[in-house]
């Protein structure tokens, strides 16, 4: 089992857009098993590299009992929109209403370079458009409304790991891709 620490909010990664996944190798083979065993220890609904500190473009998600991942997404949302609560592993025990596409259609590769498509609705959805943000350098609060995010940072401010320095970043000693960790 490879669990690793996760990134928390106000580390800087977590605000970077991750780059492409261009070398699908054994490397890139370990960081879905350490992002599924990281996530599912958690316990998560999703997990993205750059919450490892990793500025790659993979998820993993955990929805329904189905455990997948998904690498250099492509997102098609449906106009209808869903609005129900939102957490992250990277924002501990805080959870707020958020609005989403309520269906998704994923366009990506596994692990292997094989093309894969997700589609889903309500959860499954939510998930893989806040595991998408996370790529793009977007945590869930900067979709709330502006008296919601207010209360938000407020929480963030109280929370008992908030303000907290960020973690110290090691170099690895394994192969990452041209991307500094």
């Amino acid at each position: 089992m490879a669990v690793q620490p996760i990134r928390i909010f106000g580390d800087p990664v977590l605000r970077t857009t991750a780059k492409p996944v261009v070398t699908f190798d054994k490397e890139l083979r370990r960081l879905v098993k350490d992002l599924t065993d990281t996530m599912l220890g958690a316990p998560g609904a999703g997990l993205a590299a750059p919450q490892l500190g990793v500025s790659l473009r993979v998820f993993t998600y955990n929805v329904d009992g189905v455990v997948g991942h998904l690498i250099n997404p492509d997102l098609s949302l449906t106009e209808e929109e869903q609005d129900g609560p939102e957490g992250c592993l990277s924002l501990p025990g805080l959870r707020f209403d958020t609005k989403r596409a309520f269906g998704v259609v994923a366009k990506g590769f596994n692990m292997y370079g094989d093309p894969v498509t997700v589609e889903g609705t309500e959860l499954l959805s939510r998930c893989i458009q806040h595991e998408t943000d996370h790529l793009d350098g977007i945590i869930f609060i900067d979709r709330l409304d502006g008296e919601t995010r207010k209360a938000a940072m407020k929480a963030i401010r109280e929370a008992d790991w908030g303000g907290a320095p960020a973690p110290t970043v090691k170099v690895s000693p394994h192969s990452t891709f041209g991307v500094i960790r």
